[in-house]
């Protein structure tokens, strides 16, 4: 560890789950490949909820949705309880300098989260992706051949791999892609997902960019790198849902004095531990509101684990669709409430694999309220154990476990009355399209 207090540059992208390298070799991202050759690559990392604002204010405030506030979208109305909590605020009582460069999730207007300089490129809404992620990178670029008189705290979000997805890379065939499994494999599936194969491959140019000139201003040796994601990818069974597909996240940490620098570990972890960790790392006390575990004992020995379980949630996202789940090593099990058993479509984002599964009847079809999976032996979470004898004392133990949990922190979704804030832009839960220019699309808010 180096005397002088370390930076911090967080890098993240937007629906990425672990859809690239190192995790998935199909996928060529070769400039997060090296950092996870130089770093600790984190296999079993989760986050706290499945959809984009809930899941990013979870690591930056190190508390759960339903307990920070944020428990929907924050362009949809929600916000946090606490800005002051939020780490880039945190960091500034301890001499950081805190930057926010692109995307970032966890408040309608980006200035409103505090931090002390804000780059945000106004062609967001033009939905050119790739002119904004750069143009992003420009700005942090100039920002690392600064002079620092302080230690920073940098967010570098890019919008990619967030839907709509780009005209398809001419480097990437359609035809020899394979899907994830939880979809079926055509034509569509097939196109669509080489439309997430392209803005993958350009979030890790845009990555690539700002690394090297990290490397090239010599702050490398004395700053820690972050990166992750805010849940899975942006198709059917996967984001805002709590299988593995939805909440897997990538997760990489390099630093230097990384006693792991290389390594790999299958430790359980959340994305709520980040915060802990961070402070750990930096030599600064952890708030007393975080609900984490620090991750330095698995950074020390990569064989270690800090975690028995995991928790994630979903109240809203484009519509209602409260579900809790909690995950350990071996099992999983899932609890839906509210009153709707079926699919919610307004939660499903828009592109040809909706297209495909909407044309065969997926409206027509239900999902479990209460779902247990031994993951041992299932890993694609396909065979629901609730009600086998064999599992019963595991599904009782992890009911009474997540119902602790739940208690421990303020959860309110027994209570079955969801928060309301006001302002909240909510589809209704038969509605389609969540862009929908219909009334009838949506619930009116009292």
């Amino acid at each position: 560890m180096t005397t002088k207090p370390m930076n911090i540059l967080y890098v993240h992208t937007h629906d990425t789950g672990r859809m690239i390298e190192p995790y998935d070799p199909a996928i060529s991202t070769p400039h997060l490949m090296r950092l996870a050759q130089e770093g600790t690559l984190f296999r079993n990392a989760y986050c706290c909820g499945p959809t984009c604002s809930p899941s990013r204010a979870a690591l930056l405030t190190g508390q759960p949705p339903h307990a920070n506030g944020m428990y929907g979208l924050a362009h949809r109305g929600f916000s946090l309880n606490d800005y002051s909590r939020h780490l880039a605020n945190y960091l500034k009582a301890f001499g950081y300098e805190t930057a926010l460069f692109g995307m970032q999730h966890e408040c309608k207007n980006p200035k409103g989260i505090g931090y002390d300089r804000v780059f945000v490129d106004p062609r967001r809404e033009a939905e050119d992706l790739t002119a904004w992620d750069l143009c992003n990178g420009d700005a942090a670029i100039a920002y690392l051949k600064e002079a620092h008189e302080k230690p920073f705290f940098m967010s570098y979000g890019l919008a990619h791999t967030h839907r709509p997805f780009l005209e398809i890379d001419g480097s990437v065939n359609p035809d020899y892609l394979r899907v994830p499994p939880c979809l079926p494999d055509n034509a569509k599936t097939r196109e669509d997902f080489a439309g997430y194969v392209t803005s993958a491959l350009r979030a890790d140019h845009c990555i690539g960019r700002v690394l090297e000139e990290l490397e090239a201003q010599g702050l490398i040796d004395n700053t820690l790198i972050l990166y992750t994601t805010d849940h899975g990818i942006a198709f059917p069974h996967m984001k805002c849902n709590l299988y593995d597909t939805g909440i897997g996240v990538s997760l990489i940490l390099k630093y230097p004095g990384n006693p792991s620098a290389g390594k790999v570990t299958d430790a359980l972890v959340s994305q709520v531990d980040l915060y802990p960790t961070l402070c750990e790392l930096l030599g600064i006390p952890a708030p007393e509101w975080l609900t984490g575990r620090s991750l330095v004992p698995i950074l020390e020995n990569p064989e270690a684990e800090v975690n028995d379980a995991v928790f994630s949630e979903v109240t809203y996202h484009a519509a209602a669709e409260p579900q809790r789940c909690i995950r350990t090593k071996r099992y999983k099990y899932i609890r839906r409430y509210g009153v709707n058993d079926d699919y919610v479509p307004a939660n499903i984002d828009a592109g040809g694999s909706k297209d495909f599964l909407l044309e065969e009847g997926l409206l027509s079809r239900q999902i479990d309220r209460e779902m247990l999976f031994d993951l041992s032996f299932d890993p694609g979470e396909r065979q629901n154990l609730i009600g086998c004898p064999d599992y019963a004392p595991i599904a009782s133990d992890l009911r009474a476990r997540l119902a602790g949990h739940m208690k421990e922190t303020g959860d309110f979704v027994e209570s079955g009355n969801l928060p309301r804030p006001e302002g909240m832009v909510l589809n209704t839960i038969t509605c389609i399209d969540p862009d929908s220019r219909d009334p009838e699309d949506y619930e009116r808010i009292q």
